[in-house]
């Protein structure tokens, strides 16, 4: 089918789009962070708007009245929520008087898992239509008169297909648990090495010893009430830490996750003395073979609670249910010291301003090179019996794809 064919719709919101056009595309994907009731759950909830610096700015193509491509793309105010941390970058365009916000950005809002592309339907040609889409991208950028545009936590597979569009590649990592073939806890702690096996047991047992039994509860199974603790549970976390404390969902963002998302859930609920009331809670989507570590809190300060809700008790749920990847979510090195080695995760960047995307594109060289040597070094330093294959992509040191 020639480009002329194809039909460009710009959207505001995702209720604009039928939902089943929408999944037909991404629900086959193994990301459950671009599916529509995620997304549609972020607008309709409050919690990702125009207000809050992250415009809906959807683009889709359509061969007659089939969606055959689209993205979830955001025109943002703001670098807040994308934990990819191009602050100075901003600085640099404020101190050559270039306006870097506002910007487009590709992601799932506010969370920050690997797996962002282009939904493109199987049937039709990919490249032709990931060339319009970039092409149109490239001239709403420049109609609006935005700085550039970012994909973030691209899909591994799809970043390498974008190669040959003249995209700057960006490594960042984050820290990525892999299921070597357990078929139970006792054999994840038989990777460790002796003092670290004795470590994770004492922090279990340090839980239990605070009167505290762990449960893991999923879909419907799940009481609609732990929505809402989970949101007073996460409210507080963020709280805790003030101006970073990252708190962008609100309570009906986790209302609608009962209503239409809930099939993906997966509690841990750390149980006390009263059965109907958690101590803490830890929250993780699920798809497929994938498992996702969210948000968590708790009411009580117990002693390695946070290490057995959000990695010991998901790890050990995985194992049970045949899960290869858990991603426990943004930060935190001391992920490294319980099996979750650093793990390369990709951004792409196109700058409209020339001189400003030449000094960053050669900036990223020196980038991605130190960025592949830290990931190295904190594999060679886990407290694991062998340490963990660490892949270093030749090409990605190269800071610019293509």
């Amino acid at each position: 089918m020639s480009l002329s064919s194809y039909q460009i719709r710009w959207c505001n919101s995702l209720s604009e789009i039928p939902q089943a056009d929408w999944d037909a595309l991404a629900v086959p994907l193994k990301t459950p962070f671009l599916e529509w009731d995620w997304l549609n759950n972020l607008e309709t909830s409050g919690s990702v708007t125009a207000e809050t610096g992250w415009l809906p700015t959807h683009l889709t193509v359509w061969s007659g009245q089939t969606l055959v491509g689209a993205a979830a793309l955001y025109v943002k105010g703001h670098s807040y929520g994308e934990f990819i941390f191009d602050n100075q970058w901003a600085d640099l365009a404020q101190r050559m008087g270039i306006r870097y916000y506002p910007k487009l950005v590709g992601m799932s809002p506010v969370t920050p898992a690997e797996g962002y592309r282009f939904l493109i339907a199987p049937n039709e040609d990919e490249a032709e239509i990931t060339e319009l889409m970039l092409r149109s991208i490239d001239d709403f950028c420049k109609l609006h008169r935005l700085s550039g545009c970012h994909f973030l936590y691209v899909d591994p597979q799809w970043r390498s297909q974008m190669e040959t569009y003249g995209y700057s590649l960006w490594i960042n990592h984050n820290y990525v648990w892999q299921n070597q073939e357990y078929q139970n806890f006792d054999d994840y702690l038989g990777g460790f090495n002796a003092n670290q096996r004795r470590n994770i047991k004492r922090e279990r047992k340090s839980v239990g010893d605070g009167g505290l039994e762990l449960n893991t509860v999923t879909g419907d199974s799940i009481a609609p009430q732990l929505f809402s603790q989970m949101y007073a549970f996460y409210a507080d976390t963020c709280d805790k830490f003030g101006w970073w404390g990252s708190k962008y969902l609100t309570p009906e963002f986790f209302d609608g996750l009962h209503e239409r998302y809930r099939h993906r859930v997966v509690f841990v609920t750390a149980m006390g003395a009263d059965p109907t009331a958690p101590v803490g809670m830890s929250f993780c989507i699920t798809k497929g073979d994938r498992l996702y570590g969210r948000y968590w809190g708790s009411s009580e300060d117990v002693d390695c609670l946070h290490f057995d809700a959000c990695y010991y008790t998901p790890i050990e749920w995985a194992i049970q249910h045949g899960i290869k990847v858990f991603d426990p979510g943004a930060g935190g090195r001391h992920k490294k010291r319980r099996g979750f080695p650093a793990t390369a995760n990709y951004s792409l960047h196109r700058f409209y301003h020339p001189r400003f995307g030449k000094i960053l594109r050669d900036h990223l060289v020196e980038v991605n090179e130190l960025q592949q040597q830290e990931i190295i070094a904190i594999n060679q330093d886990l407290p694991m019996k062998i340490a963990p294959q660490t892949i270093v992509d030749p090409q990605a040191s190269l800071g610019t794809s293509g």
